[in-house]
């Protein structure tokens, strides 16, 4: 079977793929800094981003390349500092990939990359009624500036070496393991259902297998090219996700409670825009590709992580 390199592999995509890929049947080689094995089974390698280093065999053993490395944008405040780290973190890893690509020989087909769906800005009307599609224009905000310089950093390992490139345009990933799921859980052990502003923002979701089985999708199938949006099909506001929680969780015995937009701009700063954020983003180009959705929509993906 192909093996399959993943940077980010001890991030919360990275670590779930890499144990679908496995028991797939692949053999994953995992890229990190630290060189620790996030899943039994996977070959770790080094890399320095900063140093721009990289462990030869990670590129001349890979088949395909899956890139998720990149500082998370929910971690910190949005400090000038942490700003310009997030940007580096990605465009930096592209370009060392592409240098290491040039510098070694290498079977590599494909490399199948993250982005988000911060590339698109608030809703329009259009958007609300159909969703984002890929061929529409950045917004000119920071994710969206982000989001095109981080692509561009993509496609140039495209242009440098002739492979494949695919970019997944990721919306909020729903899992037990962490992320904004995770977190949105937490107030529902108090009885409350905790909603962001009006709750009238659209969130637009995804599964994380069903995000990590698009990223197969792509490896498997090569007339997947450039950018696709990682959604489900189904987006829903903030208030009916948080209330369909609740009552899966509490049932009757929970309070709904807003939580004001003020109060998230002081907790947060800048990044509180993108949680107050409406944007509804469209699965039809992945769907057209013949994907099908595990999850595709949220009561679906609630049964599914409540359950565990």
């Amino acid at each position: 079977m192909a093996t399959v390199t993943i940077t980010g592999v001890t991030g919360l995509v990275g670590k779930r793929l890499a144990q679908l890929l496995l028991e797939k049947g692949y053999r994953v080689i995992g890229l990190s800094r630290s060189g620790n094995a996030p899943v039994i089974g996977v070959q770790m390698a080094r890399w320095d981003i900063k140093a721009q280093t990289i462990d030869a065999t990670a590129i001349e053993q890979a088949d395909f390349i899956v890139h998720l490395a990149g500082a998370g944008v929910a971690e910190k405040r949005w400090t000038k500092e942490y700003k310009q780290e997030i940007i580096d973190s990605r465009v930096k890893s592209g370009e060392l990939l592409a240098q290491a690509m040039k510098q070694h020989s290498n079977k590599v087909q494909a490399v199948v990359c993250a982005s988000g769906v911060g590339w698109y800005g608030a809703d329009t009307a259009g958007s609300r009624a159909n969703g984002f599609v890929e061929t529409d224009k950045a917004d000119d905000d920071f994710l969206g500036k982000t989001c095109v310089v981080w692509e561009q950093a993509n496609n140039n390992i495209g242009a440098q070496t002739g492979v494949r490139v695919v970019s997944i345009r990721t919306g909020l990933a729903m899992s037990n393991d962490g992320g904004a799921f995770a977190e949105f859980k937490k107030p529902q052990q108090f009885g409350v259902a905790a909603i962001f502003g009006s709750g009238e923002q659209v969130i637009s979701w995804i599964h994380l297998d069903d995000l990590c089985r698009i990223y197969i999708h792509a490896i498997e199938n090569a007339q997947l090219q450039g950018a696709y949006n990682g959604v489900a099909p189904a987006p829903l506001t903030n208030k009916q996700l948080m209330l369909m929680l609740a009552k899966k969780l509490r049932g009757n015995f929970y309070i709904p409670i807003h939580v004001p937009a003020f109060v998230l701009k002081t907790m947060l700063g800048e990044m509180s825009v993108e949680i107050l954020k409406s944007c509804t983003v469209s699965a039809a180009k992945i769907k057209s590709t013949g994907f099908t959705f595990l999850y595709p929509s949220a009561e679906a993906a609630l049964e599914e992580l409540l359950k565990k």
